[in-house]
């Protein structure tokens, strides 16, 4: 840890020289809230101050050079941080740069990007409901990318994290409003498994009022740790499949949003079924904001369904600053049901 910070001071201390030759920037965000949280199937109710309430906390570095003739090369390296006890990662164990690590090209052609970066599944997201990356209190992030660690078995329905490994992204430049990635992730395996790799694609359209997205991930590695995916008793290598659609319309008073999306394993069969419907309006200096979705688990003993809805408020006191107060209602067959609460602040540099 120490010999990461040493080196992040030196890279403090270079940016300096470094802007003799090409744009660096140190950015970041910060975000802490205080809370009483209870998702559904916990024990008891747990008062917090936790860390990334609307935003995961995160601090880095990007830059670009212009090598002529339109083309530019590019890196980023950032690295998400807990604020409410200044550790580093979004969990133990989490590698320090998770966030972004990559270098690139960028041109006429679109860009071109080696590395680690985020994964098919996380535009779409984060862009088509109103809580936006919130790993707390956007019912569909929480659905799709958090697990129930409580002992109700329930998994992130999205296999292999929001952000990939050892990945080549290619995105297309913008024709209209529609722009386009492509991934594929190097498994990395030996012996048998050699072959093994996780490739997805996603488009994301933005006109006027109107907005589309559609993503598809074909995942057989773990994130960010890779390794191979298994599952069944006793496990085995797997292969999961998933996809989601979505649409938003701004109507000016209020932005409404839609998705819709399955995933399903290889191995188990198990199936999961997610609709989310969220909207955003503008009242005062912020928005109002609400979300619900629900996911349908099939081929599973029981057929668990679970209903996660929010509503909150976002008050922007500038451009960089917002403070944030949701409340959220999480439920689960078979289990008690949780209710959060959370206040909080955010701020971008």
């Amino acid at each position: 840890m120490n010999k990461t910070l040493i080196a992040i001071g030196a890279c403090l201390a270079c940016v300096g020289a470094a802007q003799a030759q090409s744009t660096v920037t140190l950015a970041g965000l910060m975000d802490a809230y205080a809370g009483s949280m209870r998702m559904a199937g916990d024990a008891g109710r747990r008062a917090v101050v936790g860390s990334g309430g609307m935003t995961t906390s995160w601090i880095g570095f990007s830059g670009t050079e212009d090598l002529g003739g339109g083309l530019k090369a590019s890196f980023k390296i950032t690295s998400f941080l807990q604020t409410d006890t200044g550790t580093p990662g979004r969990f133990t164990n989490d590698p320090f740069f998770s966030r972004d690590a990559s270098v690139g090209l960028s041109g006429a052609f679109g860009a071109a990007q080696l590395g680690r970066g985020i994964a098919p599944n996380f535009l779409p997201s984060i862009l088509f409901n109103p809580f936006g990356d919130s790993f707390t209190f956007s019912p569909l992030i929480l659905h799709k990318n958090v697990g129930l660690f409580n002992g109700t078995g329930w998994a992130a329905t999205t296999p292999s994290d929001t952000g990939w490994n050892n990945q080549i992204t290619y995105t297309t430049p913008k024709f209209g409003g529609l722009i386009g990635n492509l991934h594929y992730q190097f498994g990395e395996q030996t012996g048998s498994n050699d072959n093994r790799k996780n490739v997805g694609l996603n488009a994301i359209f933005q006109q006027g009022p109107i907005g589309l997205t559609a993503y598809y991930e074909r995942d057989q590695i773990s994130n960010p740790i890779s390794a191979l995916l298994t599952a069944g008793t006793p496990a085995r290598p797997d292969t999961r499949k998933d996809w989601m659609l979505g649409g938003s319309y701004d109507a000016g008073f209020v932005k409404g949003y839609l998705t819709y999306g399955q995933g399903k394993s290889d191995v188990t069969s198990l199936e999961s079924k997610t609709v989310q419907v969220g909207a955003s309006a503008p009242i005062g200096a912020g928005q109002l904001l609400a979300s619900v979705a629900r996911t349908e688990l099939n081929n599973t003993v029981g057929q668990p369904t679970r209903t996660t809805a929010t509503v909150g408020y976002d008050y922007f006191l500038s451009k960089r600053t917002d403070l944030y107060a949701n409340l959220m209602n999480d439920r689960l067959t078979s289990y008690k049901n949780g209710t959060s609460l959370g206040v909080g602040m955010r701020h971008r540099f």
